[in-house]
């Protein structure tokens, strides 16, 4: 193994819980209400849910699609659709969701593949017939039969290269893997994200969930680097990342130890107790670079937080070092969206999901896509011109 290891400091600030909860404002200024979610002015949100449009896209068994790898005509969205990411091209969003068929019952037993739907004012969509990526008689078989392609995420660079990170699932091995299109409908994949990385170190290492990082340059969400690299924070045990000079290759940023390094990792007694598993991608702002991801609270009651549901997902932010985006400077201590409509605690995970892949800024707003109990994909929208808060914290 070569010994040419990849340094980011990792000296941390002490960790910075943003107290949300609601404080005595200064003298003559009224208190927030108890459980009010007040979000800090390094974060984005709240996010509101536009009233009776949720969810926008769900299970449809009408559509059917020739199989290369089953042989045969198949219901490919027939159980589940979720999991979804988002980007924008010739003034629309584009949502690319994961669906699941009707081949098994239980997560992660059937197989998935990645639909696209439009819209011109990202909430109502219209969806093509067929999906976008799937197992096919490909490079990818040995990594993504029988279970498929799962949870993208999805960014664009200046020129239009549009670039997805997504999971290979053959029910043995899930692989963080990237794709490439100049469409959105054509895709080439380019195999594991890590593959050539250390000689080949963490070709066959369980990961998933990369984030990229971008920027909005003219009202344009694009990819950007950090220093001198494009840089993606990647994982769900904790906060990794990487680096890459093509966005197809991509490097672990090791520690000291020659082991992954890790920007955050779940806590104790938080909404994130039991994992820390990255959404989309990831926002250079003035502040930072803003990083989205989703938080498992466990399900021990020594160690869940109580005031969320045990095994629930919730979604938090984190904000780290411009320069420096393994030092975490900011996080939040309670979720900013959690899950509280029926259709976000009843599906496939009804402990309730609100899992965030698809984050994008369109006129003016930004629009975040989420799936909901691993069944439906729902929308909520920011606006920052009318700070309002978070998702109410539960006694």
């Amino acid at each position: 193994m070569k010994k040419s290891i990849l340094f980011i400091g990792l000296a941390l600030l002490p960790l910075v819980g943003c107290n949300q909860a609601a404080k005595t404002a200064d003298a003559g200024t009224p208190a927030a209400a108890p459980n009010e979610n007040t979000i800090p002015d390094w974060a984005f949100g709240g996010f509101v849910r536009p009233e009776k449009a949720n969810p926008i896209i769900t299970p449809n068994a009408a559509t059917l699609f020739d199989c290369p790898m089953r042989g045969e005509k198949i219901a490919w969205e027939e159980s589940d659709v979720f999991n979804p990411a988002a980007t924008v091209k010739d003034g629309k969003i584009y949502i690319l969701y994961r669906a699941e068929d009707n081949s098994a019952t239980g997560i992660g037993s059937r197989t998935s593949r990645i639909g696209l739907a439009e819209s011109t004012d990202g909430i109502h969509v219209e969806r093509r017939s067929t999906p976008v990526m799937y197992p096919g008689n490909d490079n990818m078989k040995e990594y993504e039969w029988p279970g498929g392609c799962e949870d993208p995420r999805v960014a664009v660079t200046e020129d239009g290269l549009y670039v997805m990170a997504y999971t290979s699932w053959n029910r043995k091995v899930a692989r963080l893997c990237i794709a490439t299109s100049r469409d959105l409908i054509n895709w080439e994949k380019h195999g594991p994200a890590f593959a050539k990385a250390y000689d080949g170190r963490f070709k066959d290492m369980g990961c998933k969930s990369g984030s990229m990082v971008t920027k909005v340059e003219n009202g344009k969400q694009v990819l950007t680097k950090i220093n001198g690299k494009y840089f993606m924070y990647w994982g769900e045990a904790q906060v990794s990342a990487a680096t890459s000079d093509d966005l197809i290759n991509w490097t672990p940023v090791l520690n000291e130890q020659n082991e992954l390094a890790a920007v955050i990792k779940p806590r104790d007694n938080y909404f994130d107790s039991a994992l820390t598993e990255c959404g989309p991608p990831a926002i250079l702002t003035d502040k930072g670079i803003l990083l989205f991801y989703n938080g498992k609270n466990q399900n021990d009651d020594n160690r869940r937080d109580k005031r969320y549901t045990a095994g629930a997902y919730c979604a938090g932010q984190i904000l780290t070092d411009a320069q420096n985006p393994m030092k975490l400077l900011k996080r939040l201590d309670v979720p900013f969206f959690r899950p509280m409509e029926t259709f976000e605690k009843s599906g496939q995970y009804v402990d309730g999901t609100v899992f965030i892949e698809g984050l994008v800024f369109f006129k003016d707003k930004w629009y975040l896509y989420y799936g909901c109990a691993d069944s439906q994909v729902g929308v909520a929208v920011y606006d920052p011109a009318k700070k309002v808060p978070g998702d109410v914290i539960p006694d």
